[in-house]
């Protein structure tokens, strides 16, 4: 690994770990806010206050949009065409070649490569996440990817950056939420991250 990938690579760590901590303590003040209401310096329901903002919080940190950048949806999940062999099997996010691409929850990357990650050479370079609630997310047409099969990903950390491999006609991310790891176990993509509150 060149000096310049592991540069790129520890300032994207610092990056995505400032982020946690800042999290963090944008947790600690909620904390710190709801004893204050417990403690009988407010008016209303403490305890109510507490929970929603522990779950508001929560569901921050939760899921994300595999991208942060401004995207427009294109190819849907469930399309038909002379672009796919059946149906198109997950969302198209188009974006310029080189966007940050995100894990849009912590897991385990199980795939890493070009030829789909093994997948097949449609999806060009692919990464495959796998997450702790059994769902896996899936990266494709990628330009560069950052991670390595076995490394544990945080929510929102860069992962890869977008780009027009394998069959692909233009700039995009092509993004997948599976039952497994491989291809043909693929649900609706922006339903999934909808019901896990991300604003797609």
């Amino acid at each position: 690994m060149s000096n310049s990938t592991m540069i790129d690579r520890a300032k994207k760590t610092l990056k995505t770990r400032t982020a946690a901590i800042v999290a963090a303590g944008a947790c600690a003040s909620v904390a710190v806010t709801g004893a204050a209401v417990a403690g009988g310096q407010g008016g209303h329901d403490a305890n109510a206050d507490r929970a929603t903002a522990t779950v508001a919080a929560k569901k921050d940190k939760d899921w994300v949009n595999p991208i942060s950048d401004d995207y427009e949806l294109t190819g849907t999940f469930g399309n038909t065409g002379e672009r796919w062999t059946s149906t198109h099997s997950g969302q198209d996010f188009a974006v310029p070649t080189g966007t940050d691409v995100h894990a849009i929850h912590d897991g385990t990357v199980v795939k890493a490569g070009g030829n789909g990650a093994g997948d097949g050479p449609a999806y060009g370079n692919a990464v495959v996440i796998k997450h702790a609630d059994g769902t896996y997310s899936q990266y494709a047409h990628l330009s560069k990817i950052e991670v390595a099969v076995g490394e544990r990903v945080d929510t929102g950390e860069d992962i890869a950056d977008s780009g027009n491999t394998g069959n692909s006609s233009g700039p995009h991310l092509h993004f997948e939420i599976r039952t497994t790891p491989d291809y043909g176990s693929a649900i609706d993509p922006v339903k999934f991250l909808k019901d896990n509150d991300v604003n797609v």
